[in-house]
């Protein structure tokens, strides 16, 4: 095999490519090109690697996934979590099972879990990550609503599985949400981040599933050389279980048939199929190549796809100024219903598929659900950016993060950004405003009685007009006030987060006002070095801080609303700082508190931290059964984390 200039060009730019479109997709929870088009690049590079030998080190053909997010606590996974090689082709599947029995099953599309149990009980979640190393994300899986707690069998017990939030919870939560351009892309999207949290309470309420496709380690039980066997057993230990079936190569074609068939109308995204060999002692002998294990293959759906002619592109501006393209093309069917419209996310996208009207443009549903643009046949590359918003006709602005370009609307008075800033700093996590709908806020506005935060609390100025607005009358007006005046009394986090920065959500608001002692002085002087320096706080949202404050115009609105409300006492502060920039974890049962939580916020108090997992940066392990095997011990004792009883932590720290 020998390889030309040309080639090795070529492969260095697809997998350039392909990389940095795996980490947009991976570990930002976004997308800068259709799964249709990274298949196709990805068999493009994978035909000249074969073709020429040429193979580079960081390919996607080689490595396996990328590296997880800093927020969350990491951890390596006992074994390796290998990608899956993957076909179309229905014949060969039937020859790859050459004359054995195989589990036919969903190709899940969510997140990646791998779950410990240890003497029954719920130890230890971690995400799937790059394959080696993945992210603690255990109090997060205690939310998943069919995940149990404990389970009989008291080994140690270590599954994988895939998180999911079905399609009907997708559409739930996002009809939930108002302003179109601020609803989620697709469920996978949505259950990356909802697992991935830093706020437990925030997965709780994205309704997520867990469903078990893979037993690594369950020491003891004797399962008959069969995989069978082991989907059984952890069916009777209360797991839900991808959804399979016993194939041979005499059936198989009929039931990849009925799952063709199923799809249409099942409620749990799927990408495919998984065809695992039953028989565990011959699968395992067949060993694996560098990225693929050889006893199970991965199945995708060959897609339908129609040409049809680009007509236009709607624009839609949200509460943050984004605007989102959205294709408008001739209506076709496509697995069975008529689509005529599809997301194209952002600037980047157009520009790569290079867009223009009345081009001719190949779609196709992702997952056979979602419509999406496969390619642009006609590629004119003459579609028009706005140079103005479409709802107040202010100018916008290109604005890229991490190498993706975004438009942005420049007007700080656009009724789209207007309304959504109203909407988050009314809602419950933030100020807490009850009777203050969107619906009602847009007649606030329209009539013109509301043009900044602190119109709200002078909303008594207009008693008159509206008692006589349609929908209010004395006692509703009453309501509204009385809601107001409450939200008067709140805590610095709420304040923060309802201003409405950019990437600052409910976790990260309390992160800041905790490490700045709940001083709202200190955190409108702070530089990005040190905001960056906060654990949990990264360059991109220091900026966004930073920025906010450093515009004298939102520095008015901060002033301004203190002037309106009166803060809590800072909890930080309610004792000396003896544990500031220290991580605890608590585990087992407690003597002297009546509940973690209760020991969780005297740390806290203190200025600590308490995580769910032990790390290399935690201080040390609360467990009052120090010589216990449990699973935080074993991760401690490796890590060499001090492991000290209840009575032995109040003596080193608290007293």
């Amino acid at each position: 095999m020998s390889v030309n200039e040309s080639q090795k060009n070529r492969i260095r730019e697809l997998v350039t490519t392909l990389n940095c479109a795996s980490e947009k997709y991976y570990a930002q929870d976004d997308e800068i090109m259709s799964n249709y088009e990274y298949d196709r690049l990805y068999d493009e590079l994978v035909s000249l690697e074969t073709e020429t030998g040429y193979v580079l080190a960081n390919s996607p053909t080689v490595n396996v996934g990328y590296e997880s997010v800093d927020e969350l606590p990491k951890e390596k996974h006992e074994k390796p979590m290998l990608s899956l090689g993957k076909t179309k082709d229905r014949e060969e599947l039937r020859e790859w099972l050459d004359g054995h029995d195989g589990i036919l099953s969903w190709k899940l599309d969510g997140l990646t879990v791998v779950i410990t149990y240890f003497d029954g009980k719920l130890a230890k979640a971690i995400t799937r990550g790059n394959g080696e190393i993945g992210e603690v994300v255990t109090n997060n899986a205690r939310t998943f609503i069919n995940l149990p707690h404990s389970i009989e069998y008291k080994g140690e017990l270590v599954i994988r599985g895939e998180a999911v939030i079905s399609y009907s919870d997708f559409e739930k939560i996002n009809s939930s949400i108002t302003d179109e351009t601020q609803r989620f892309k697709n469920p996978r999207n949505l259950c990356s981040g909802a697992v991935r949290q830093l706020d437990p309470s925030v997965t709780a309420k994205r309704m997520v599933r867990f469903f078990a496709f893979s037993l690594v380690s369950a020491p003891g039980v004797d399962f008959g050389d069969r995989h069978l066997s082991e989907f059984e057993f952890l069916k009777k230990q209360g797991f839900d279980v991808v959804d399979h079936v016993v194939v041979t190569p005499d059936t198989i074609i009929s039931y990849i048939e009925d799952y063709e068939e199923r799809i249409r109308t099942y409620d749990i995204p799927s990408d495919g199929l998984v065809l695992l060999l039953d028989e565990i002692s011959y699968g395992d002998s067949l060993g694996m190549t560098a990225k693929f294990p050889r006893n199970a293959i991965a199945f995708k759906w060959t897609d339908e796809t129609k040409d049809t002619t680009l007509r236009q592109i709607e624009w839609s501006a949200s509460r943050t100024g984004l605007i989102n393209p959205v294709a408008i093309f001739d209506p076709v069917e496509l697995e069975g219903t008529t689509v005529s419209r599809a997301s194209v996310h952002n600037i980047s996208i157009v520009r790569n598929l290079k867009l223009g009207l009345g081009d001719t443009i190949r779609v196709y549903k992702a997952n056979m659900i979602i419509p999406q643009i496969a390619e642009n046949l006609t590629c004119s590359d003459d579609l028009e950016i706005p140079k103005t918003c479409p709802v107040c006709s202010g100018a916008t602005y290109l604005k890229e993060n991490e190498g993706t370009a975004y438009l942005y609307c420049s007007n700080p008075e656009c009724p789209a950004k207007k309304l959504g800033a109203f909407t988050q700093f009314v809602s419950r996590d933030a100020m807490n405003m009850d009777g203050l709908s969107e619906a009602t806020i847009e007649k606030f506005i329209a009539a013109g009685m509301i043009h900044s935060f602190t119109d709200l609390y002078h909303l008594d100025r207009y008693r008159d007009r509206i008692t006589e607005m349609e929908g209010f009358g004395e006692r509703s007006y009453e309501n509204l006030i009385a809601s107001i005046d409450v939200s008067r009394n709140t805590e610095l986090h709420r304040l923060l987060y309802a201003i409405g920065i950019e990437n600052v959500g409910v976790a990260t608001a309390k992160l800041i006002c905790r490490h700045f002692g709940y001083d709202p002085g200190s955190i409108v002087k702070a530089d990005e070095d040190e905001l960056s320096r906060i654990d949990g706080i990264g360059p991109v949202i220091a900026s966004s801080v930073c920025g906010y404050f450093s515009d004298p115009a939102h520095l008015n609105i901060w002033n301004e609303l203190l002037q309106e409300i009166t803060l809590a006492d800072a909890p930080a502060l309610t004792g000396e700082q003896k544990l500031a920039g220290l991580s605890f974890v608590v585990t087992g049962s407690l003597e002297h508190y009546s509940n973690r939580n209760e020991l969780k916020d005297v740390i806290e108090k203190l200025g600590g931290k308490v995580t769910g997992s032990v790390t290399g940066k935690t201080e040390c392990l609360i467990n009052n059964d120090p010589a216990s095997n449990s699973t935080k011990n074993r991760t401690a004792r490796e890590l060499g984390v001090k492991v000290l009883t209840e009575d032995e932590f109040t003596a080193q720290y608290i007293d």
